[in-house]
C-alpha cells in the first residue's frame, strides 16, 4: 500500500518553496496542496509596485497554478477550503471529503490586519496582501485620484511612493511619532519622511484612522484620531500582518503571534509542521524571504526524515524606496548604540549592544554596497 501524502495547506511563497526544495532531493515523493486561491505562482513583493508599472494580473503571474502543479509534479486542490484537521487519525477535512497525510505542513500566511473603525463606509478598506487581493482591488484603485493609506511600516511607504509615481494623491496615516518604527532608527526615518514630503506625500504621524463616511457619489471623508478630515477616493490598510493560524487553533496546536515552531519546524502536533508568515520560530513571526529559504531547507529535510535544524542568519531587508533606497541588516533596539556616518551619498550606520559588539546597521542611498560588507562583519565571517 501506498504511503500518504505529504499535504501542503497554502500556495504562498513558503509552500512553493518548500515543494521546489523537495522535488530538488525527491522526484517521487507523494505531495498534495490545498490552497483557498487560485495557487498561481507569484512574488508578493511585486505587489507593492505594480501600479507604477500598470502591470495586470496576469503580469505578476509567474507560473499558472495548472502549469506549476505539473511541472514540481503535485496535485493542486485549488480554491479549496480545509474545514478540519484530525491529527489523531492524521486526516484532513476539504469540502466533506477526508484526505490522509503522513505529514501535513501550515503554510497558510498571514492576512493584513484592519483596525477596527467606524463609519458607514468602514468595511470598504482594501488590503494588498495577495494576488486575489490584487485582482479585486486593481480597478477601483486605478480610477482614484486620491489614496490614504493607514500604516507607515514597510509595506505602507513602499505602497505609498508607487501610488504617487502613478499620479494619485498620497496620504499615510501612522500610530508612531516616525515612519518604519519596526525597521529602522529615527534618524533614518527622518530622512524618509524629508523624501516623502519632497515627493508630495502628506503624512500624518502620531494619528490613526477612527472614521470612514461617505455621502452618495462624493469621495470617503477619514476622520483621524488627532481630528483631522481627509477626503478619499480609497483607502487601503498596510497596518501589519496577522498569521492565518485559526484552522492551528481549532486543530488544538501551540498557537501564539503564530503556530509555535521548533527549530525543525516541528509544531506541538505529531508530524505536523509550519512554514512561513504563520509560524513563529524563537518567539517571532518573519514574514521575510530570507527566514522563508532557510526554513523550507530544513523542512524538506525533515519531511524527507533527514536530520536538519535551523540556524537563522543575521537577516537583511531592503526598502524600495527609489528616491530614498534603505538596506537593514542583523537586529537592534533602544538600547543599542550608534555609530553613524553622514555623507552627501547617504549614511552608513552600525549599531553596537552593550558588550561593544555589532549587532545591526542601515546603509541609505549611495551607500547601498556597503551592505554585505557589513553583513559579514555581523555574521563574523
Amino acid at each position: 500500500m501506498m504511503p500518504a501524502p505529504i499535504i501542503i495547506i497554502g500556495s504562498g511563497f513558503a509552500a512553493y518553496q518548500l515543494v521546489k526544495t523537495l522535488r530538488r532531493t525527491d522526484s517521487q515523493l507523494s505531495i498534495q496542496v490545498f490552497t483557498s486561491d487560485e495557487g498561481n505562482e507569484y512574488n508578493k513583493p511585486d505587489l507593492s509596485h505594480a501600479f507604477s508599472k500598470q502591470q495586470s494580473v496576469e503580469a505578476l503571474i509567474q507560473l499558472p497554478a495548472a502549469e506549476f502543479a505539473k511541472r514540481y509534479q503535485l496535485e493542486l486542490f485549488a480554491n479549496t477550503k480545509v474545514e478540519n484537521v484530525d491529527t489523531a487519525k492524521q486526516t484532513i477535512t476539504a469540502n466533506g471529503l477526508l484526505y490522509p497525510y503522513s505529514k501535513l505542513v501550515f503554510a497558510t500566511g498571514a492576512s493584513t490586519f484592519v483596525p477596527a473603525v467606524k463609519g458607514n463606509n468602514a468595511t470598504s478598506i482594501i488590503t494588498l496582501n495577495s494576488l486575489v487581493e490584487y485582482r479585486q482591488a486593481q480597478a477601483s484603485i486605478n480610477v482614484s485620484s486620491s489614496v490614504l493609506i493607514m500604516g507607515g511600516g514597510l509595506i505602507g511607504v513602499e505602497l505609498a511612493m508607487d501610488l504617487r509615481t502613478n499620479g494619485k494623491e498620497v496620504t499615510i496615516v501612522e500610530p508612531n511619532s516616525r515612519l518604519l518604527a519596526n525597521v529602522a532608527p529615527d534618524f533614518v526615518a527622518l530622512r524618509l519622511e524629508q523624501q516623502l514630503h519632497e515627493a508630495g506625500i502628506t503624512l500624518a504621524l502620531y494619528d490613526s484612522v477612527m472614521s470612514l463616511n461617505t455621502t452618495e457619489g462624493e469621495a470617503t471623508t477619514v476622520t483621524s484620531k488627532q481630528g483631522k478630515t481627509f477626503k478619499v477616493d480609497t483607502v487601503i490598510s498596510a497596518a501589519g500582518l496577522r498569521a492565518n493560524s485559526l484552522l492551528a487553533t481549532q486543530t488544538g496546536i501551540a498557537v501564539n503571534r503564530g503556530i509555535v515552531v521548533n527549530k525543525q519546524l516541528a509544531t506541538s502536533a505529531k508530524n505536523v509542521y509550519a512554514i512561513g508568515d504563520c509560524a513563529e520560530i524563537d518567539g517571532k513571526v518573519m514574514a521575510y524571504l530570507q527566514p522563508i529559504i532557510l526554513s523550507a531547507n530544513v523542512l524538506a529535510k525533515q519531511l524527507l526524515d533527514q536530520p536538519a535544524q535551523l540556524a537563522l542568519t543575521p537577516m537583511m531587508v531592503k526598502v524600495k524606496t527609489p528616491a530614498y533606497p534603505i538596506q537593514v541588516g542583523g537586529s537592534f533596539d533602544a538600547d543599542s548604540t550608534w555609530k553613524v556616518g553622514f555623507e552627501k551619498q547617504g549614511l552608513v550606520a552600525e549599531a553596537y549592544n552593550a558588550q561593544h559588539q555589532m549587532t545591526g546597521f542601515v546603509v541609505t542611498d549611495q551607500q547601498l554596497n556597503q551592505a554585505f560588507p557589513l553583513l559579514r562583519k555581523i555574521s563574523g565571517q
